[in-house]
């Protein structure tokens, strides 16, 4: 008997295009798909007979735990093919509530993700044996809480019990539920931002006094940023006066110094002033001061008598003896002249060549 060669899809090998949906028999093979022990599946297998992981699940707001849920999936064995299966709007509807995306939106978020190679769509809230055998699945992968739904303590317990279950872990602090908590907790924030943003009262289900409030509440914000603009501007006009002005006061100190340091040499106690002030004072005395007469003069040849001898205390010792001693000196000089007839006799010769009339 001729052996039937495995012609079951492989895994992907390029990301330039989405993963394909599941068709009615997924999986064509005609070959014998025999049943493998997950230590058989982990030592690997040959090329053309992929390991076929399953792993289900609503899917809504496809987040980051959900991708890590899958990447687990996808690399639990070496030769790993993955299956996805997304519950429709009506089953998940029926069993866990309402689903913020579509069926079809689920969908194509899960076929562009790169850990997955198949999509079955509208798959099923239970897993049965049919679904096993019609898809040729050799494992199924989820986190192993518990999961109970549709009367169940656990959808999983007879895949568990049947050796085909392999576990993954979950990723903490992200979950479907907790983004749809905070959209609710801050409802007012996305509904002032989706109005902001050009959608109507209607569209998003606000009534017509809360839609007034949302916009009021908008212009406030929109005030409060360009105050908070103007106030960081005018600290930055602020802070470049400040900086302007200690430039300014620090030039002017170094201009007052270098007047001071100027004025100092030019009339301080060693200055050039001085020094100038002093010399001209010394032509000035110098020139007031009394020179000896040259010998060849008239009267170098006068009588000794009519020069009178200074008094033996001088020079005087202060500017007063000084003084007194030139007014004693002239009025000697006029007493000499009243009592001397030549000097009456010159003086009366004078007179009459001043005055000719006398004589006569």
């Amino acid at each position: 008997m001729e052996e039937l060669e495995h012609t079951c899809p492989q895994p992907r090998t390029t990301l330039t295009e989405p993963a394909i949906f599941a068709k009615e028999t997924s999986c064509e093979c005609r070959a014998p798909h025999e049943k493998l022990s997950i230590a058989q599946a982990r030592l690997g297998t040959p090329a053309d007979r992929p390991v076929r992981v399953y792993a289900d699940g609503i899917f809504d707001l496809f987040h980051s735990g959900h991708a890590r849920a899958l990447m687990q999936a996808k690399n639990l064995f070496p030769n790993g093919y993955l299956i996805v299966g997304v519950c429709s709007d009506e089953l998940t509807h029926k069993y866990k509530g309402f689903t913020v995306m579509t069926e079809e939106e689920r969908y194509e978020a899960l076929r562009h993700c790169r850990y997955v190679d198949e999509v079955v769509r509208d798959a099923p809230w239970t897993i049965t044996a049919d679904f096993l055998e019609k898809h040729k699945i050799d494992f199924v992968a989820h986190d192993d809480i518990p999961y109970s739904s549709a009367g169940s303590e656990d959808v999983y317990e007879h895949i568990k019990e049947a050796g085909m279950f392999v576990p993954t872990q979950r990723t903490e602090g992200i979950s479907t539920s907790d983004i749809i908590t905070r959209i609710v907790r801050d409802y007012d924030v996305y509904a002032r931002r989706n109005l902001q943003r050009g959608y109507t009262a209607k569209e998003l289900n606000v009534s017509y006094i809360n839609e007034k409030k949302y916009r009021l509440q908008n212009q406030v914000d929109r005030m409060k940023e360009k105050v908070k603009t103007v106030e960081e501007r005018s600290k930055h006009f602020v802070y470049r006066v400040e900086e302007k002005s200690h430039d300014l006061i620090q030039k002017w100190e170094e201009k007052s110094r270098e007047f001071i340091g100027n004025f100092l040499e030019l009339f301080g106690p060693d200055g050039a002033w001085k020094q100038m002030f002093q010399e001209r004072s010394g032509r000035m005395i110098q020139a007031l001061s009394p020179q000896q007469s040259p010998s060849g003069s008239p009267t170098a040849g006068r009588s000794p008598s009519r020069s009178p001898s200074p008094p033996s205390h001088w020079p005087p010792s202060s500017p007063k003896g000084a003084s007194a001693s030139i007014s004693s000196m002239s009025e000697g000089d006029d007493d000499d002249k009243l009592m001397d007839p030549t000097t009456l006799h010159s003086s009366s010769s004078c007179n009459a060549h001043k005055y000719p009339e006398h004589r006569r």
